[in-house]
């Protein structure tokens, strides 16, 4: 029996919380985890809307944790879930190993934990000698011994640009265990040639962007949502586009959808310019949750120009903090 995809929405790739410079246990290179932020935030998430989480991925700075660390990470997540009342919430435990056994084994272990799916990020260190052949190969290899559905993270940015062409994806959609994929590129081309392709069966296998600025074109194009960095601040926004979209039955919809898409491209150049740093930084002071300059090395927390260069964004970012703070919670 085939496995079935992630429910259709807006999904976050939460950030992993780290414990502050004050901590007793404090470590300047690897600093602990900080299980209680990352439960609050998580939870936050939920009661605003937000599908499902992906945990560990680039955002959560997956590279730079133990294996030890994302089992305790994951089943934390799924225990505190649980105990605030969302059970069965869909989790995606993001891998980014190059070995076909250690991302199998790091599947099995996110199944231990509570996780739903997987979302495996490409094969790159070889990137250039890698022939479509190699990534079909590579992805069946996974998806043939993973415990849990897969879905195909194609981030040439930290994949050392390796190429996943649309007739890879057409072929890797056709396996029974390999349900979907987040696009984290701003080709929208190809977003197209993948969520509206004829070749694929888009009951068994979805397509989510990884960047909010394309929500509303990647939705027009038979997109399943986004798996969105901003949404982690701003979760209720970008859940309010996807809803709006979804219900759009008038002009004035349309006008009001471009308004608050406008408004998410605004807020996702943080985003692009800054990562993983800029969301953290942004996550923190308007959210309360972690350190400004809570990562591990070799990223380097906060923004490089501090209060002065955030003073930049305010005015973006207090756009969308009144639109989030005029929406309601809704529990997913």
């Amino acid at each position: 029996m085939a496995a079935t995809p992630p429910p259709k929405g807006i999904y976050v790739p939460v950030p992993t919380f780290f414990v502050s410079k004050s901590a007793t246990n404090y470590n300047p290179s690897t600093p602990p985890l900080d299980l209680p932020t990352q439960a609050s935030h998580a939870i936050h998430l939920a009661k605003s809307g937000i599908r499902g989480l992906v945990v560990l991925g680039s955002t959560g700075e997956a590279i730079m944790i133990t294996n030890a660390e994302r089992m305790t990470l994951l089943k934390h997540v799924r225990q505190e879930l649980e105990r605030a009342g969302f059970n069965d919430y869909p989790l995606i435990a993001g891998t980014a190993t190059q070995s076909i056994a250690e991302t199998v084994l790091l599947l099995t272990e996110a199944r231990e934990a509570g996780c739903r799916w997987g979302l495996v990020l490409a094969p790159g260190y070889f990137a250039p000698a890698v022939s479509q052949e190699g990534v079909v190969g590579w992805y069946r290899a996974v998806a043939d011994q993973s415990p849990i559905p897969i879905m195909i993270y194609h981030y040439p940015a930290v994949s050392n640009n390796i190429t996943i062409t649309t007739s890879t994806f057409e072929t890797l959609a056709a396996h029974p265990n390999v349900v979907g994929c987040k696009l984290s590129h701003a080709d929208l081309s190809k977003h197209t040639l993948i969520a509206s392709s004829p070749n694929i069966d888009h009951l068994h296998f979805e397509t989510f962007t990884g960047l909010g600025q394309q929500l509303l074109p990647v939705l027009t194009v038979g997109g399943a949502g986004a798996i969105d960095g901003l949404a982690g601040v701003f979760p209720k926004c970008v859940v309010h586009l996807y809803e709006m979209w979804k219900n759009n039955n008038s002009s004035g919809d349309r006008e009001r959808l471009r308004e608050v898409q406008y408004k998410i491209c605004a807020g996702e150049e943080l985003v692009v310019r800054y990562g993983t740093v800029g969301i953290k930084e942004a996550v923190s002071r308007i959210r309360g949750f972690g350190e400004r300059d809570g990562t591990r090395v070799p990223l380097k927390g906060g923004l490089p120009g501090g209060d002065r260069e955030w003073g930049d964004w305010e005015g973006v970012m207090g756009e969308l903090e009144a639109l989030e703070r005029s929406l309601p919670d809704v529990k997913s």
